[in-house]
């Protein structure tokens, strides 16, 4: 099945609760495991919060991650999107999930803008055939 992009959703439990409010570490790890996935890294924003957690996101050309924390429950909720078929995400889950000393983790993988349901599998299909031919 054919998507315009690959939305990972994870939940990263039992982090290390320092990790978990290092603004700086944790900007580092996002554009690291961006990087590792393969993607364009386009700009970050993170921001801290007080008492404690930290909230940012990383541009990719291909879209985004995104994570808020919760370091009194060693917690991390982590979005990686991305679009078109060059992107591993699964690396940059790896490496998140590495870099926060995760004990736990839940994820939920969903194709976002498949085709098939916007009317362009078809149109994708013929492109790719006149490719071949060309």
């Amino acid at each position: 099945m054919q998507a315009l992009g690959n939305h990972i959703i994870a939940e990263f439990y039992q982090c290390d609760k320092n990790t978990m409010n290092d603004t700086a570490l944790i900007e580092k790890l996002m554009n690291e495991a961006a990087i590792l996935s393969g993607a364009t890294v386009i700009g970050s924003h993170f921001h801290t919060f007080n008492p404690y957690g930290v909230s940012g996101v990383i541009v990719i050309a291909e879209s985004h991650l995104s994570i808020h924390t919760w370091p009194e429950y060693g917690y991390a909720a982590v979005d990686i999107f991305t679009c078109g078929d060059t992107i591993d995400a699964v690396k940059a889950f790896t490496h998140l999930k590495q870099g926060f000393a995760a004990g736990h983790t839940s994820s939920v993988e969903m194709k976002r803008g498949q085709l098939h349901d916007i009317g362009f599998e078809g149109e994708l299909k013929h492109k790719a055939e006149l490719n071949a031919v060309l």
